[in-house]
């Protein structure tokens, strides 16, 4: 692998690019919109693409002064199952990702933050939607209310240790990509040298 090569130089669309040809929107839903569109090729062929356009999100990876983290426990309808994960949610119209791991982190903990650093951002879905999720710790945590959770939403909030978090998610109990993401990054930037 060549270590000396450039952001640009790897990002470089050239030999790569999908020009679209047409686009048609096939679904107009409250949270996702799905597209049927044709692409010209880099060879100058034809294909289809459907891909999801969606709003974007916010995880945020709530950590206490001694080390415990926030996480959640909810039902997740298309999989059937209950899955515990980071505070996250979508972003409203307008709304800056700072604000919307903010508004989140209040609505579903009842906790705000003192400190936020902003860490990554992911692509979780990549050959098919448009999904951008801003991950920040949240640090100095304070409880000032209790939930507020949105219509229709139920999920039970839990403050655990980060290693038995981590530990949970080498059995395979933390299955959400997001926050297992969140967790090998919290690792790297706060618990690198309590971990080892």
């Amino acid at each position: 692998m060549n270590m000396s090569m450039t952001r640009a130089q790897l990002l470089n669309e050239s030999g790569l690019l999908e020009t679209t040809v047409s686009s048609e929107q096939v679904y107009d839903g409250y949270f996702f919109h799905v597209f049927h569109d044709k692409v010209a090729l880099p060879d100058g062929a034809t294909a289809v693409r459907e891909h999801m356009k969606h709003p974007g999100a916010v995880m945020v990876m709530p950590v206490f002064d001694n080390g415990d983290v926030l996480v959640e426990r909810q039902y997740r309808y298309p999989l059937r199952q209950v899955f515990v994960e980071f505070p996250a949610g979508k972003k409203d119209e307008g709304e800056e990702p700072l604000q919307t791991g903010q508004r989140e982190l209040l609505e579903e903990t009842g906790y705000t933050a003192a400190e936020w650093e902003h860490v990554t951002d992911i692509h979780n879905a990549i050959a098919y939607c448009d999904e951008v999720i801003h991950f920040y710790i949240a640090r100095g945590l304070t409880k000032q209310s209790e939930q507020a959770l949105d219509n229709h939403e139920f999920l039970q909030v839990m403050r655990v240790p980060f290693v038995e978090l981590e530990a949970w998610m080498k059995q395979g109990w933390v299955p959400d990509v997001k926050t297992q993401l969140g967790i090998f990054w919290l690792k790297e930037k706060l618990f690198s040298k309590a971990c080892d």
